[in-house]
């Protein structure tokens, strides 16, 4: 598949476009079982059952980073020169806790250069909590057209599910420090299940992705890996607490009800009745049974499921204080693209973030895309993002419009 299809695919949905293989010639002059072919694809289950690979029973312990396993997995929705490698490793919950976490490697399927194929480490956006909810139970990846462009370019994709999402354990939803820290050790675990892969890695997120990548970079002025170069964010970046403030109808996975969840995962002694009413506790249950966001349908405001002074929570203060970006100066340079549409994070909201990094140092490449819609951002920044991608790598100086000049 040539990057310009690539392109168009990104383009008709941020977060759904899925490719599927052309049939072969001799099947294109049977015009009867071509759509018979295409009807079969288009009825088929778009996920994977939860099988043997991701089960963490009996585990023993590890450090982050170690494999635990490793499976070639050739069922993916993914272009011919493509391959896929799915991975179990070991990560740390918000308490430091050993937790396994699952994702896949996609890499291209030719002899790798010298260096071995330079990372992208993808952080992918929100799609619920359940262990189902894994991009890498999804036959496209969750994101696969994206990803796959990557690749035919010449990159290797590890892209983490997150603790929780695939695996045994509870998911931390939205808390960009729990994602950042499954993002970086991912790359080690990767680098030990294919051969091939370059030690040096970029962090590449989408959607809520975009605030876990900033905060790897926030995390690694402690981790402090060498071959750490950058986080690209395809997103609005906000303070968490403001989405929960307004009395207009919520939009997906930020509802209360998973607010709740990444609260309990990150401080189990949290009681979910000191936060939700009586609707948000009714809504509760669906939120850990299946992917998607009950409160959509519902047609529900965040006012009518939390509590009043229910931000005073000490427990919500914690866990809001995790994704807080700008409080910690980034070790690596930063490129952010975003939406001036974007009505679920206004870019004043983003413009607020920036500047907090700004002021404390970070060097930061801010593009606002004004006539972009959402769905539109990743296709139509994808020169400018290969470009920054391709600058780390090379060891060039990083741009940064701090001053100002956007």
């Amino acid at each position: 598949m040539n990057v310009v299809k690539l392109l168009s695919c990104a383009l008709v949905a941020a977060l759904g476009c899925v490719w599927v293989p052309a049939a072969p010639a001799a099947q294109s002059q049977e015009p009867h079982a071509a759509h018979e072919t295409a009807e079969r694809l288009r009825h088929a289950p778009r996920t994977f059952p939860i099988k043997k690979f991701y089960d963490t029973a009996n585990l023993a312990a590890g450090k982050p980073g170690d494999l635990i396993r490793s499976q070639e997995f050739d069922q993916y929705d993914l272009p011919e020169g493509v391959l896929a490698t799915r991975i179990l490793y070991h990560s740390r919950s918000a308490s430091g806790q050993d937790v396994p976490v699952s994702g896949v490697v996609l890499y291209p399927d030719r002899k790798p250069p010298a260096q071995g194929w330079p990372i992208i480490a993808w952080a992918h956006a929100l799609d619920g909590v359940a262990r189902q909810c894994a991009p890498s139970l999804r036959k496209n990846v969750q994101h696969g057209p994206f990803l796959t462009m990557y690749v035919k370019l010449g990159y290797a994709v590890v892209a983490t599910d997150y603790a929780g999402l695939g695996t045994a354990v509870r998911n931390s939803y939205a808390d960009a420090q729990s994602n950042a820290t499954d993002v970086i050790y991912s790359v080690p675990a990767a680098r030990a299940a294919v051969h091939g892969l370059d030690a040096r890695w970029v962090a590449v997120g989408i959607g809520e992705g975009g605030p876990s990548v900033v905060a790897v970079a926030e995390s690694e002025a402690d981790v402090q890996d060498p071959n750490y170069l950058g986080s690209l964010a395809i997103s609005g970046l906000d303070d968490p607490l403001n989405r929960y403030r307004s009395s207009t109808p919520t939009i997906s996975y930020d509802s209360p009800p998973f607010l709740a969840f990444g609260i309990k995962t990150d401080y189990p002694e949290f009681e979910l009745k000191d936060l939700l009413t009586e609707q948000g506790m009714g809504l509760y249950p669906q939120v850990e049974q299946s992917c998607g966001d009950p409160v959509v349908e519902s047609k529900r405001s965040p006012s009518e499921m939390l509590k009043p002074n229910w931000a005073d929570n000490k427990f919500a203060k914690l866990f809001f204080s995790r994704s807080t970006l700008g409080e910690h100066p980034a070790k690596r340079p930063l490129m952010i693209i975003t939406s001036e549409l974007d009505s679920a994070t206004p870019i004043q909201t983003t413009e607020q973030v920036i500047a907090r990094m700004c002021k404390q140092g970070d060097r930061v490449q801010f593009e606002r895309l004004a006539e972009s819609d959402p769905g539109s951002v990743f296709g139509d920044s994808v020169r400018d993002q290969i470009s920054w991608i391709e600058s780390r790598f090379a060891g060039r100086q990083a741009e940064s419009n701090c001053s100002g000049r956007h």
